[in-house]
C-alpha cells in the first residue's frame, strides 16, 4: 500500500477546499461497488457532512443484499472491513462484522460490516479491506496490516488462491457499499494523491453548480 502519506495529506487538503463552500446538499445515500486487485488491496470512499449527523456505512459484498438505490448484491464477495478516518486520517472507528448485518446463504457466516457515527460536519474517509487486513492505525498514513502480501489468505486454502474464507468458501474480490446520510461521496479506484484531488475537484464543482442560480 504506497502513498498513503501522500493521501491523508490530500485528504486534508480536500476537506480545506470542500468545507470552505458554504453550500451544502441535502443529505442523501450513495451506493458503490467494485473489486480489490489482490487480498492486500483497499478500496477508498470519500464522503462528506455539511452538519453534524448519524452516517451509516454498510457492506453487502459478502452476504449479498439490496443496497440504497436499489441495486441487487449477489453473495459471494470477500469478508470486508470497514475503516472511518476523519478529515486529516485519524482513525476514528473499525467494524469487522456487523451486529446486525445478513446471513450468507451457503456458510451462514454474518461477515459483513456496518458503522454507524455520529458524526460533525467535515469530510471523512471510509477503507473497505479484506479480513486480517486491519488499518494499522492511529493513522491512514499508517497503512494496512498486511500490505505487500497479495496471497495472504492462501494459507486457509481455496481454488483461487486469493480471497480464500475462513469457512473454506471460495470467494470473489466483489465489494459492495452505502454511505448513508451523507451530502456527498465518491470512491476512488487506487489510494493516489492525484485521484484524491481529482475526487475534491469534482465535489467542489458540483456543490458551486448547485449554488449557482
Amino acid at each position: 500500500m504506497r502513498g498513503f502519506s501522500a493521501l491523508a495529506a490530500a485528504v486534508s487538503l480536500f476537506a480545506s477546499v470542500f468545507l470552505s463552500n458554504d453550500a451544502f446538499a441535502t443529505p442523501t445515500n450513495f451506493s458503490f461497488t467494485g473489486t480489490l486487485a489482490a487480498d492486500d488491496d483497499v478500496q477508498l470512499s470519500s464522503f462528506t457532512t455539511g452538519s453534524s449527523a448519524t452516517v451509516t456505512l454498510r457492506t453487502y459484498g459478502y452476504a449479498g443484499g439490496t443496497q440504497a438505490n436499489g441495486n441487487v448484491v449477489p453473495r459471494g464477495g470477500f469478508d470486508p472491513i470497514l475503516a472511518l478516518f476523519d478529515s486529516v486520517g485519524n482513525l476514528i472507528a473499525l467494524n469487522d462484522d456487523g451486529a446486525d448485518v445478513t446471513a450468507d446463504s451457503v456458510t451462514d457466516a454474518a461477515f459483513d460490516s456496518e458503522l454507524s457515527r455520529f458524526l460533525v460536519a467535515g469530510a471523512y474517509t471510509v477503507a473497505i479491506s479484506q479480513s486480517g487486513n486491519s488499518a494499522i492505525g492511529p493513522t491512514l498514513a499508517d497503512g494496512f496490516a498486511e500490505a505487500g502480501s497479495p496471497f495472504f489468505t492462501a494459507w486457509v486454502g481455496c481454488t483461487n488462491g486469493q480471497f480464500c474464507d475462513v469457512t473454506g468458501d471460495d470467494r470473489t474480490s466483489f465489494w459492495a457499499l452505502d454511505v448513508l446520510n451523507a451530502e456527498a461521496a465518491e470512491t476512488t479506484p487506487e489510494p493516489s494523491t492525484a485521484l484524491l484531488l481529482g475526487l475534491g475537484l469534482v465535489v467542489l464543482g458540483g456543490t458551486l453548480r448547485r449554488k449557482a442560480p
